[in-house]
């Protein structure tokens, strides 16, 4: 920007510091003041403040992707009863003919923004999708998690806690993933693994901008590192409820994509991009707490968990093989179930053994909880968390027979079974609906189809091509 630019455009660009002020500061109102209260509130604010230029909107579609709309913010202001969008033109929402959806603004979702990644003068607010009848869209999970969590808070007095722990790899080059029918591979940054980064080299630089930009949007940052396989990382950031914490997957993988595009690389989080090292996940950390006391820890109980704790295990392990496909949605998800790098494939439970799906961490009175180590990075984490809710609190437990020995069982190792279990099993349909059932197995099946039945040693051009969140929309008119 050239010094006239710079003289014309003074939009708002608030120092890194300061912004994480502003943003714990919103996280704390949003649990104490009422939606009608953070209303007034931030319309006051955005009145108030003149270098703001344009208010986001983002949502997620039915698959996972992150959808951002900008809306001037005067236009905002005067249209907060009206702020439609064509919902037709976004896959698994609705048909051309019921096309136009409202969007609904959760104003204790604000996040003040780092000017270098998002430009300057912009605030962003996460917002429910409702019809044309201001009903919640039934196809929109954000949605759905925030009524089943405050179902699940009025009904019971519960409030549920998560955290992702999400791994992506750096690769080389801008927009590798739509490249990669040319070049048949991703190019890896780093030779290295955990702890083998130097404090300068590109993974670190990447790591260290991407992690000043989380925590000066409030996330929190507790560690940030290279992960175990080359030019693989992942940072970690704090507890928070369900709804915030699925937010938070959603903005740290815009973050890690914008961060990686400013410094001529792609951050790319296909579970499996490269084959013979290891992949990624987004292991779901959860727990219930009521009346400030976490109830998921039991200090008597075995591995101090609780008896609520264990039969959300019970449950989770009981339905895995049907929710396999919501918790690994894409052809690549399934090269990553691989035992030889220690893959969460297992459909048990253990305190200390990583092939197991779901993991007991050390824990106490605060951080007791449960870790599902089979969620792939490129899952929807809305989904996810409503899926691990609805399972744990309306599910089958798994049922011991007597007098047999344990038969250890493993999640399916290909997308098509996956589909397979998840059609024709009758829990499914109570957990998302005939419609929403339908319309998510519809494209993970149009997804298989464009691929090789049998995933092979080398990871296929159409697995990263078709990827639901890899965008090369025209190619999907063009198969």
């Amino acid at each position: 920007m050239t010094q006239a630019d710079s003289n014309l455009r003074t939009f708002l660009e608030i120092p890194y510091e300061k912004l994480e002020e502003m943003n714990l500061a919103a996280s704390e109102k949003a649990t104490k003041l009422t939606q009608a209260a953070l209303k007034r509130e931030y319309i006051a604010y955005l009145i108030k403040e003149k270098k703001i230029k344009a208010v986001t909107l983002c949502f997620t579609d039915i698959e996972g992707r992150f959808h951002m709309l900008d809306y001037d913010k005067k236009f905002f202001l005067n249209s907060l009863d009206n702020l439609t969008f064509d919902g037709s033109s976004i896959r698994g929402f609705s048909a051309q003919h019921e096309s136009d959806l409202r969007l609904d603004v959760d104003w204790g979702s604000i996040k003040f923004l780092p000017a270098d990644i998002f430009g300057p003068g912009k605030v962003i607010f996460f917002a429910s999708v409702l019809g044309r009848d201001r009903t919640p869209y039934i196809s929109d999970f954000r949605g759905q998690l925030k009524l089943l969590t405050e179902k699940l808070k009025k009904k019971d007095g519960v409030t549920a806690y998560a955290s992702a722990e999400i791994e992506g790899f750096v690769v080389d080059g801008v927009n590798a993933e739509q490249e990669y029918m040319s070049n048949h591979e991703f190019k890896l940054i780093s030779t290295g693994g955990y702890f083998h980064s130097l404090p300068l080299d590109k993974l670190r630089q990447f790591i260290d901008r991407c992690a000043e930009a989380q925590r000066a949007m409030g996330f929190k940052n507790e560690k940030d590192h290279p992960e175990v396989a080359p030019s693989q990382f992942e940072m970690n950031f704090a507890y928070s409820e369900v709804l915030q914490a699925a937010d938070k997957v959603q903005l740290y993988k815009l973050v890690c994509r914008q961060v990686a595009r400013t410094l001529g690389m792609t951050a790319t989080f296909l579970p499996k991009p490269v084959m013979g090292i290891n992949g990624s996940g987004m292991h779901t950390n959860f727990s219930l707490a009521k009346n400030g006391k976490n109830i998921f820890h039991d200090p008597k109980g075995e591995d101090g968990l609780s008896k609520i704790a264990w039969e959300y295990i019970s449950r989770l392990l009981n339905h895995a093989p049907e929710i396999c496909l919501i918790l690994n949605s894409s052809v690549n998800a399934y090269r990553r179930l691989d035992p030889h790098f220690e893959a969460p494939n297992q459909i048990k439970v253990s305190p200390i053994d990583r092939g197991s799906m779901i993991r007991i961490p050390v824990g106490n009175e605060k951080t007791a909880r449960i870790e599902v180590r089979s969620v792939a990075p490129d899952a929807n984490p809305y989904l996810v968390l409503f899926t691990i809710i609805k399972v744990g609190t309306e599910g089958e437990k798994l049922k011991k027979e007597e007098d047999k020995r344990d038969r250890l069982r493993f999640l399916p190792d290909n997308i098509y079974d996956a589909i397979r279990l998840f059609k024709s099993n009758d829990f499914t349909t109570k957990l998302m609906g005939e419609e929403n059932k339908e319309k998510f197995a519809k494209y993970k099946q149009a997804a298989a189809d464009r691929s090789p039945k049998a995933l092979g040693t080398l990871v296929k051009d159409s697995e990263v091509q078709y990827h639901h969140e890899v965008t090369n929309q025209i190619l999907w008119n063009k198969f």
